[in-house]
């Protein structure tokens, strides 16, 4: 029986958001194949590492000249099968996909990926794969919607030797019904307004923003080569390093570069200088530190129209909730006084 017959026979409560019939079947899928013999499309390459470095900005010497390795963060990009996708796709993930359809989990979104680096690529290893459905969750009730994590695992190889893993989890969900969002008439005037998302922290982040709760602007430094490095990063962009302290920023820039937004009025992104309602346009502006490295942050205490590059900032904290406070650039006076007015920057 296929999967669509059966979630009919047991009617729409077998879906995410009733009892969870569905979880058993979803779970015999574990350990089956997604993807069988597959090959890259192309062998590993000097000019696709040149593209993908210049993209990065990423100046190794290890990935240039003779004796060059892939970045091992390319690993995915060797077993990409391009806008047709691959043909070595198992009918079990297929199955497995439309079951969770059936199931009226519909929409999916990807949540993480993991990789493990065996051994380095090097220009003309030409690469294999397969690929394994490793886990279903249970179901889980998120804010998008209720639904079932399914994550795959891609062996890759190289010669027939294992380079690296690739584990690759996506979220098929239900999605949920959205309350009708109230105008700012009817939440009245003395209601507070929505709350600002959350910064994404993770293990490879958390000491700078545990840096911006106590009004700190950490920058990581190598352990090893000294070199500094901006955003936060698990190992050195230069040496490879995974070896790493911080030093505190003395807050003193200049906007690198910068653009205006201009959105619809959003009251949970209210202007940095505290304008009621959201509205736009704002500056945000790539700001370039004078300890070299350089953070995306907004520009305050200058109109948008008055921004401009080379124009110097200072670091200044802003409590956007009680919760939750944010690294902000201020223009200095001399700048602020010397910015033209008028058209649009």
């Amino acid at each position: 029986m296929t999967g669509s017959a059966r979630s009919r026979a047991d009617g729409p409560a077998a879906g995410p958001d009733g009892p969870d019939r569905w979880y058993g079947r979803l779970k015999a899928y574990e350990g089956r194949s997604a993807a069988e013999s597959g090959h890259g499309r192309d062998p590993v390459n000097a000019p696709m590492i040149r593209h993908w470095c210049e993209a990065i900005g990423d100046t190794h010497p290890a990935y240039a000249g003779p004796g060059a390795i892939a970045p091992p963060t390319m690993l995915q990009a060797w077993t990409m099968g391009g806008l047709a996708g691959h043909a070595t796709r198992s009918e079990a993930y297929d199955e497995l996909l439309a079951l969770l359809d059936d199931a009226g989990c519909t929409s999916v979104v990807a949540t993480d990926c993991e990789q493990e680096y065996l051994r380095p690529l090097r220009p003309g290893d030409e690469i294999t794969f397969d690929a394994v459905i490793e886990s279903v969750s249970d179901r889980k009730t998120t804010k998008l919607g209720a639904g079932y994590f399914v994550t795959t695992r891609m062996d890759i190889r190289a010669g027939g030797e294992l380079a690296g893993t690739h584990r690759f989890r996506i979220l098929k969900y239900r999605p949920a019904k959205r309350r009708p969002t109230a105008t700012p008439a009817a939440r009245g005037r003395g209601a507070a307004p929505p709350a600002r998302p959350r910064p994404v922290v993770n293990r490879d982040n958390a000491g700078f923003w545990e840096g911006v709760a106590r009004r700190r602007l950490l920058i990581q430094r190598c352990g090893a080569c000294g070199t500094l490095r901006f955003p936060w990063l698990p190992g050195c962009g230069a040496c490879g390093s995974p070896e790493w302290d911080t030093v505190e920023a003395s807050g003193e820039g200049t906007v690198y570069s910068y653009v205006v937004m201009h959105h619809p009025p959003f009251p949970a992104f209210a202007p940095p200088d505290g304008a009621s309602g959201g509205a736009s346009p704002y500056a945000v502006a790539l700001v370039e530190l004078v300890e070299g490295v350089r953070i995306i942050s907004n520009v305050v205490g200058v109109p948008h129209r008055a921004v401009r590059i080379g124009m110097p900032v200072r670091l200044e904290f802003q409590r956007v909730d009680e919760d939750l406070e944010l690294p902000v650039f201020r223009a200095l006076e001399s700048a602020a006084l010397a910015a033209p007015e008028g058209g649009e920057g």
